[in-house]
């Protein structure tokens, strides 16, 4: 972060790649965001009762006057799913990539004594506009659809192309 802040005044935009990253801590979704933007939500939590309590951005953004595109993937899920709609929701990122997973879901770990364990889904967690990430489109697919569909294929891999990451450079060289 500092150094991107001693070089701010030279960038066109920030490329975030969340392709493949299977989420982890929903604060640490929430502090992330708050380096783009403050004082507003960056998701809901929803218990089973329908109860929604909001989980907001705070502090000083560092990056609030940089446009941003993040890169998702089917493999970005839950904790990343929330950071690429936080940003997509309040400052205008766009996505670009494919859908994503559509989690949408938090879970609680309980481990035995005996090594096994046990997940439970506790509640849900909606976007900053209360869109629920796990809820299916029409063609029966949950996830965060992309604002440019760029599919990324087995041959791109193995010939080491990569059009989903030159579509979002080229979108940050224009601005």
């Amino acid at each position: 972060v500092k150094e991107v802040n001693v070089r701010m005044s030279e960038l066109n935009a920030i490329v975030l790649d969340l392709r493949g990253n299977p989420g982890g801590y929903l604060q640490s979704a929430v502090h992330i965001a708050s380096d783009f933007y403050t004082n507003k939500p960056v998701l809901y939590e929803e218990n089973a009762l329908g109860e929604q309590m909001p989980f907001n951005a705070q502090g000083t953004p560092d990056f609030d006057r940089i446009p941003v595109i993040v890169l998702i993937d089917e493999g970005s899920a839950s904790a990343s799913e929330i950071l690429s709609a936080a940003l997509r929701e309040n400052i205008a990122a766009v996505l670009v990539g494919e859908q994503s997973f559509g989690k949408g879901t938090i879970q609680d770990s309980q481990e035995f004594k005996d090594g096994s364990g046990l997940h439970v889904t506790i509640a849900k967690w909606l976007t900053s506009k209360k869109l629920w990430v796990g809820e299916k489109d029409a063609d029966d697919k949950p996830g965060l659809k992309p604002d440019e569909l760029v599919a990324l294929s087995e041959e791109d891999v193995s010939a080491g192309k990569d059009p989903q990451l030159a579509k979002a450079l080229e979108m940050a060289s224009k601005y």
